[in-house]
């Protein structure tokens, strides 16, 4: 299995730049991508990343998705003085050439079809590929918003053709809309094209009416062009996580795709209010995404977890809109919002400043955001302890682990005795389950600790050591202790004063009133033709987990589990992004192949394969509704309908 994160940087694109006064592109400068390679060295990201060369795209790659007339005028562009150079740039919207421009634009070309060899042959896992002039603005025919050719429309291209992919996944990820992006792929069922941008009811920029929820695709393409527009500004964490829950990994859990492709623009970053280019805060934006690429532990989600009114609002329209297309929908009770709450709100919020005052604003927040990242930035950079995953085992079981599994020696039964008899003699009444503690209490000490940053033990009774992990964490000092059960949880801790949240996942039906805000039961049963957990993960699990924010997670396998190991390990994978990744895993079932995909999960590999796709039956659906109905009002990250009661303005 690949492993690695490639990178791919070339200080010759920093050569196309603005060579005349103009207000609307000279934010667009090669600092954008110079600094940010600086900052990737400072925290030393550079030498932990795979190093891959960048390269010209041919003309024959560029004229995989744009016309000939398109590349002509670009080549021409080499050899003209600056007059010249203006007047060319002049027929385009937001856009300016250079006499370094073509050739820069076919490097940024080149890398990103770099990145899709070096993945698809295997060479590493992901990468991340630095390039100017970006791309998801330009057309089949033209350049617009500082975009000349469309890097990862070509690169989706490419690995279609050279590859024989039919499913790639685009995730574009800026304030803008990618519309360059969208219509180059709105018929093509082969690319399912998500954005999510600023949209203020196509005040913003680009304007378009097909950047709104409803422009769903063309002919075979309907319902693979997905549009979640934000129609108020300043969109938050919670609002971007519900996104995830409610639209986006459900659509790529159906879709399948065989390579993510993702259009990084981060100028929806923290500290960049006026949707610019702020140096500091995409610097920061891109080694963040570089340590997760790399596997490093997620830091703590800031902000209230509750998304706004208007953000759900959109988010209930894009599912109604593709509520004909795919099969996730199918039995969602979904209906569009006609009424939005922002748009009350256009006349007054339309009185826009002129570029004198917009300069002025820009001036008096700079020095108030400068201090801003540099607080923020020390509250996310957190210590990463010096072992990411821990184990107990006897010296040569290290070949039935996945790499960098590490694995420590139990604790000492006198050592056992003494802690048990201390703080947890009511749980423990037996000396031989008393001596089975010993693995848990060593990893989850490390743990505790931050010498190790998750963990796995083997354990004969699960929920007894759950029950001992949960009560010893409170003691230690966290607050906030998320367990998932999954099985027959025999021992229920007392959660009455919020320190824990239990999630049992159980196939036996419990009565409603064992359910409490922190202690919840949630009957499934897994379907045997195939996998349909993830609508239970994305639909409830993770919303609640998210609105919990808990400190640590423990996530236990006990007697008669109703989940395979592909849904295990799809639970843990996606946990990790929570409590700084700290997460501690108890497995009863000692099945080498459960530890296996468990321990890979945790080091960051590839989960395994999920299985057939197989849709949420009725029951299924209307199980997670009652559930949501339930606990949305505690829980607020399960909001994704207006009806369900927003608190969040």
């Amino acid at each position: 299995m690949a492993s690695g994160t490639a990178l791919i940087y070339d200080e010759e694109m920093t050569s196309h730049k603005l060579l005349w006064s103009d207000p609307i592109c000279d934010i667009e400068v090669p600092e954008r991508l110079s600094s940010s390679y600086e900052q990737l060295r400072s925290y030393h990201l550079v030498e932990r990343c795979v190093h891959v060369p960048a390269r010209e795209g041919s003309e024959e790659e560029i004229l995989l998705v744009h016309s000939f007339e398109h590349l002509e005028v670009a080549k021409s562009t080499q050899t003209m003085n600056e007059d010249e150079l203006k007047r060319v740039s002049e027929n385009y919207d937001a856009f300016f050439f250079h006499p370094s421009s073509y050739h820069c634009a076919r490097l940024a070309v080149g890398a990103a079809l770099q990145l899709v060899d070096a993945v698809m042959a295997g060479k590493v896992r992901n990468g991340m590929a630095l390039v100017r002039p970006p791309g998801h603005h330009s057309q089949r025919n033209a350049a617009n918003g500082f975009c000349l050719f469309n890097n990862v429309a070509i690169a989706a291209e490419y690995a279609k053709q050279k590859y024989g992919l039919q499913r790639i996944l685009i995730v574009d990820w800026d304030v803008h809309h990618g519309q360059g992006t969208q219509y180059i792929f709105e018929e093509d069922p082969s690319v399912l094209y998500f954005s999510w941008h600023r949209y203020e009811h196509q005040e913003f920029w680009p304007s378009l009416k097909e950047s709104d929820y409803d422009a769903v695709g063309l002919g075979k393409g309907k319902g693979f062009n997905i549009n979640l527009p934000w129609n108020k500004v300043g969109m938050g964490n919670s609002d971007y996580l519900a996104a995830f829950f409610h639209v986006l990994l459900p659509m790529a859990f159906e879709f399948d795709p065989e390579l993510v492709i993702v259009s990084s623009g981060y100028d929806s970053g923290i500290g960049d209010p006026e949707g610019g280019y702020h140096l500091k805060s995409l610097g920061e934006s891109v080694c963040m995404t570089v340590k997760t690429l790399l596997g490093d532990p997620v830091p703590q989600i800031t902000g209230e977890m509750a998304p706004c009114l208007s953000a759900v609002e959109s988010i209930q329209n894009v599912r109604a809109a593709h509520k004909p297309y795919w099969k996730w929908l199918a039995y969602e009770d979904t209906s569009f919002v006609q009424n939005l709450s922002t748009k009350s709100h256009l006349k007054k919020a339309n009185s826009n400043p002129s570029t004198e005052d917009e300069s002025q604003i820009t001036k008096n927040n700079t020095v108030k955001v400068e201090r801003f990242l540099e607080l923020h930035m020390q509250n996310i950079l957190f210590p990463v302890p010096p072992i990411k995953t821990a184990t107990t085992g006897s010296e040569g079981s290290e070949h039935l682990l996945p790499e960098h599994v590490h694995l420590v020696k139990e604790m000492d039964k006198t050592e056992i005795k003494a802690l048990v008899s201390d703080f947890y003699a009511d749980l423990v009444k037996e000396d031989k389950t008393l001596l089975s503690l010993g693995s848990m209490f060593v990893i989850l000490d490390k743990i505790l600790k931050k010498e190790v940053c998750n963990g796995i033990a083997a354990s004969p009774t699960a929920a007894l050591s759950a029950a001992v992990a949960l009560r010893h964490s409170v003691r230690f000092g966290f607050q906030r202790v998320l367990c998932v059960f999954v099985g027959d949880m025999q021992m229920i801790p007392n959660t009455e004063d919020g320190k824990m949240l239990v999630i049992n996942i159980c196939e036996k039906e419990q009565s409603r009133k064992t359910s409490s805000k922190h202690y919840i039961s949630l009957n499934w049963k897994e379907d045997a033709g195939g996998n349909d957990f993830f609508s239970a993960v994305l639909g409830f699990i993770l919303p609640v987990a998210y609105s919990y924010q808990p400190n640590l997670t423990v996530i236990a396998v006990g007697p008669n589990r109703n989940l395979g190991i592909s849904g295990i390990s799809l639970l843990v994978a996606l946990l990790r992004g929570l409590a700084e990744s700290r997460v501690f895993a108890v497995i009863e079932d000692t099945e080498i192949s459960l530890m296996q995909s468990v321990a890979k999960a945790l080091v960051g590999a590839s989960t395994p394969p999920f299985g057939i796709y197989v849709p949420p039956t009725q029951e299924k659906v209307n199980t997670i509704k009652a559930l949501r109905d339930q606990f949305q009002q505690e829980w607020k990250m399960l909001q994704c309908s207006v009806k369900d009661g927003i608190s969040r303005n």
